[in-house]
């Protein structure tokens, strides 16, 4: 008798899920959904106002506001994937502005402006982590301390004032005179920040135990990571964007305001939600937190060209937020489902 030929049970490639697309699979799905959204608000402001927004000046502006809060943005991703979040990146670049734009330090000129912006960042940073990772408070606490701190001694530091730039050769880096091929320093700063984060991300042991600490924080301390010290480099990392951020910011406004970066905090936060980056902590993606700022960033120029109320801009962002979320809520039960 012919024996019955046996029985196999078909597994799936390890990194996926039978009936369910790859995990890298499903983010160029998403970076290709915000592109789509991105050509849709093109071409709105090309229809609405072809003359203004389609101007080459007029794009060069975008890029350089989107460059300031995209950094900001980058180390955000990192803390948002860790599990964390970080509530005063927006007061951090008001004191790091300010600090860095006192008349003492400004005697010092470029190299003194840019070294205590990204001394005064890294410091803010710094306590955050030391407190979080060491003192075992909770992120949403010890940050938003952080965040009404700062805040203070920020205006502490100004007494309300505006502090004018007088360095000449800070001040020269906003000018056209100083674009590269077109392209505005500052934009050249941004894309080089969010090459470096992708890289630290997807390409280094830094980023793989960032995830993992983010997807479960006591696994990754049975598998040998020290969970307390990553989580200090990465607030350390999120206040060195934070402080050159708050550099970009003072040769775009020529100033130092303790009123600088006012919901920053919100607007990374919302813009690494929208790009795929899960606010549980786990996954994270630079290209999609930037493809996120560039979103933002496009819609708050269009309103201000049509002369839109600010607050119908706030409902449009707040609509953009719920449904990214959404999205992301229905793509982790379907996970679960596989």
């Amino acid at each position: 008798m012919t024996q019955p030929a046996p029985v196999t049970t078909a597994e799936p490639p390890v990194g996926k899920t039978a009936g369910r697309p790859p995990l890298g699979l499903r983010a160029d799905v998403r970076n290709l959904s915000l592109l789509g959204v991105l050509a849709v608000l093109i071409a709105v402001g090309g229809v609405t106002k072809p003359d203004q927004f389609l101007d080459t000046s007029n794009l060069q502006l975008v890029l350089t506001q989107a460059s300031v809060i995209g950094v900001v943005t980058v180390g955000m991703t990192f803390v948002i994937t860790s599990g964390g979040i970080d509530l005063s990146v927006g007061a951090i670049v008001a004191l790091a502005s300010v600090w860095a734009t006192t008349v003492a330090t400004q005697e010092y000129g470029f190299a003194g402006i840019l070294f205590t912006a990204v001394v005064v960042g890294l410091g803010c940073g710094l306590v955050n982590g030391v407190l979080i990772a060491y003192g075992g408070m909770v992120p949403f606490i010890a940050t938003l301390a952080m965040l009404a701190s700062a805040r203070g001694l920020a205006l502490q530091i100004t007494d309300g004032r505006t502090q004018i730039v007088t360095v000449q050769s800070v001040l020269d880096l906003g000018v056209p005179d100083a674009y590269v091929l077109g392209v505005p320093p500052l934009v050249l700063v941004f894309a080089a920040v969010t090459v470096v984060g992708w890289l630290l991300l997807n390409r280094t042991t830094f980023g793989r135990r960032t995830v993992a600490v983010g997807g479960n924080a006591e696994a990754a301390r049975l598998a040998g990571i020290d969970v307390r010290r990553q989580r200090l480099y990465l607030y350390l990392l999120s206040g060195l964007c934070c402080g050159v951020a708050a550099f970009l910011l003072i040769v775009l406004a020529g100033s130092g305001q303790n009123t600088n970066g006012n919901l920053y905090e919100l607007d990374a936060i919302a813009a690494a939600i929208i790009g795929g980056t899960l606010l549980s902590g786990g996954r994270g993606t630079i290209a999609g937190s930037v493809l996120g700022v560039l979103v933002f960033t496009t819609i708050t120029n269009i309103f201000a060209l049509n002369n839109l109320q600010s607050d119908v801009q706030q409902i449009a962002k707040g609509a953009i937020i719920v449904a990214a979320v959404l999205v992301q809520r229905r793509t982790a039960r379907g996970a679960g489902e596989g």
